[in-house]
Parts: structure tokens; C-alpha cells; sequence
């Protein structure tokens, strides 16, 4: 064998290791990483997925909870793995388009630090009032409440840049009305205030005001939806409320650290949403008002773009500082 044959088998196997890699994807044990605490949607739909792609895919697939910083905590950690597909991350809209609009010292950056594989669900919200502090009947009548109780009027959020929060202050600047924003240390303390009657209006993830709305402990006046949801059928939507361009999700997104290969992507993606689809789990997520989704890595960078700046346009109109 000479110098130039001997050179060239060696270089071979480093070459094709990466390929090989992702066709044996998993070999090993997969972490998923969720930036926030146990028991919320990135949480959930997480455990969901491990659990299927662990049964089928005979690897384990472990959820890691990383709270901190709405998100920045878990991703800095992803960021710095290596992108060989066995640290991945599912976070929420915070993580990866509304800390970008809301926090200009921001330690880590989604759209250039992350690879970004899909949208995995996407939940509109729901407008709710506690009918016993609140006692109106429909949309116009809550714009009437408001303005007559507008040195009192407040509304709960689960944290400063949250969902719940800029959702609402979207609400006050498209229809000119006040309230005070109320933020707690998560959805499960403002839900509490809310139907306790300290506060007073709420955006909140359908999934988690459906049992509320049904046993009469909450009215739902308006869904963020582009059209009315199964669950709510007689809910209307922002657009027959009156209010133009006023469809809001709140968006789960997987992704994983720098340089993942579209090969490695895609097997993920596909493994991953694989998971979501079978028939029963699909079925579980819509009763809990969840859209699933799959969208291409191309999709997910187009749409995260546009929710960066409607987002930031939010926080501009608002002067919203971070916390």
C-alpha cells in the first residue's frame, strides 16, 4: 500500500463516521432537555414523546428539567453539547422567540445557537373572566366592564415576557383599554388568582381553562384562534370579535445545539413527531386543545422570524421591561 492509498484509508472511516452516526441514531441514551420546570406544556408533551420513542426505538429517552431565566438556563446548556443528536431541547414561544423580543442582554441567541428541527403543538388562547367579579355575558359587554373599571381592572399573568402576559397587552393596545398586570411565579398561581376574584381577566392555554370554563367557574369570551376550536364551538374568534390580525398561539419547538446535519434533523424530526401522531396520543393532545405539528426546519426559521418581531412590536407599544 503506498503513502497515498494508506493516507486515504485512513481518512475514510472520518468521513463517513457522521453518516453512519445518524443512521444508528439512538445507540445510546437521549436526554431532552425541557428549560422549565415538571408539570407545564414543554413538560408534558416532552414526557409524551420519551415515552413512545423509548418503546420503539429501544434506547431511553430521559426528560431533564433545566428552570431558569424563562428558558435561557436550558438552552445555554444544549447550546454547549455536542450535535450528535443525543441532547436535544423542547421549550416553549419564551425560549425561543419572545426572550429575543423582550430581553436585549439576552445570553444566548434561537435563531443562529440552536439547530431548529420542528413545532411540535401549538395551543390557542382563550379570553376568561371569573363570571362573579365579572358578570358579563360576551365580548362587547367585557369592553364596557373595562372601561367603566379601568382604575381597578387586572389581569394575572404566569411571569413578565409570558404568553399569558403579552397576549394581554396585545389585547389592551388593540382595543384601547387599560387593566393591571398581575404576574405570579406561574399559570397554576395565576389561575387561582383569577378564579378567587383577585384579578379579573385572563389569557390562558386552552387546554387549561377547559375544565374551568365547563364547570361554570370560568366564561370564555374569545379564543386567539384563526377560527373557532371544536372544543368551544360557540367561543367566537378575535376576527368576529372585531379585533383584525389578533390570532395568538402559544407554541411548543424542538431543537438541539449548533451543526446538527440536515440527515440527523430530519431522523429526529421524524422520530419525534412520530411519537405525537400515534392515533391515541393525537387524540389525548386535541381533547386538551393542543394543534400538532411538523413543520420543515425551513418552516419553523420563517415562522419564528415573524414571531420575533410581532413580539417585539408588542413589547415596543407596551414599553415592557424584563424582569
Amino acid at each position: 500500500m503506498n503513502r497515498r492509498t494508506l493516507l486515504g484509508a485512513l481518512a475514510a472511516p472520518a468521513l463517513i463516521r457522521p453518516a453512519v452516526a445518524q443512521q444508528d441514531w439512538p445507540s445510546r441514551a437521549v436526554t431532552l432537555v425541557v428549560p422549565f420546570a415538571t408539570g407545564g406544556p414543554s413538560d408534558l408533551i416532552a414526557r409524551i414523546a420519551a415515552q413512545h420513542m423509548q418503546q420503539t426505538l429501544g434506547r431511553p429517552f430521559v426528560v431533564e428539567n433545566r428552570p431558569g431565566a424563562t428558558g435561557e438556563v436550558g438552552a445555554r446548556q444544549v447550546i454547549r453539547t455536542a450535535p450528535d443528536g443525543y441532547t436535544l431541547m423542547h421549550a416553549p414561544i419564551s425560549t425561543w422567540a419572545i426572550n429575543v423580543a423582550l430581553r436585549p442582554n439576552l445570553a444566548y441567541d434561537p435563531t443562529t445557537q440552536l439547530t431548529r428541527i420542528t413545532v411540535t403543538v401549538r395551543t390557542p388562547n382563550v379570553l376568561v373572566v371569573n363570571p362573579q367579579s365579572v358578570p358579563v355575558q360576551d365580548f362587547a359587554g367585557l369592553i364596557e366592564w373595562m372601561k367603566r373599571n379601568a382604575a381597578t381592572a387586572s389581569y394575572p399573568s404566569s411571569g413578565v415576557g409570558s404568553s399569558d402576559h403579552l397576549t394581554a397587552e396585545m389585547f389592551k393596545q388593540a382595543t384601547g383599554t387599560e387593566m393591571a398586570h398581575i404576574p405570579y411565579s406561574g399559570g397554576g398561581p395565576a389561575m387561582t388568582s383569577l378564579m378567587a376574584g383577585t384579578t379579573h381577566i385572563s389569557f390562558q392555554n386552552l387546554g387549561a381553562v377547559i375544565p374551568h370554563i365547563q364547570s361554570g367557574r370560568l366564561k370564555a369570551l374569545m379564543v386567539t384562534a384563526s377560527q373557532r376550536t371544536p372544543v368551544l364551538p360557540d367561543v367566537p374568534t378575535g376576527l368576529e370579535a372585531g379585533l383584525r390580525d389578533f390570532v395568538v398561539y402559544s407554541w411548543q419547538a424542538l431543537g438541539g445545539p449548533p451543526g446538527m446535519t440536515p440527515a440527523l434533523v430530519e431522523r429526529v424530526r421524524d422520530a419525534f413527531m412520530g411519537a405525537l401522531r400515534v392515533p391515541a396520543t393525537a387524540q389525548r393532545l386535541i381533547d386538551a386543545g393542543f394543534d400538532i405539528g411538523g413543520d420543515t426546519p425551513e418552516e419553523f426559521a420563517t415562522f419564528q422570524a415573524a414571531e420575533i418581531a410581532r413580539w417585539k412590536r408588542v413589547v415596543e407599544a407596551g414599553n415592557i421591561k424584563p424582569e
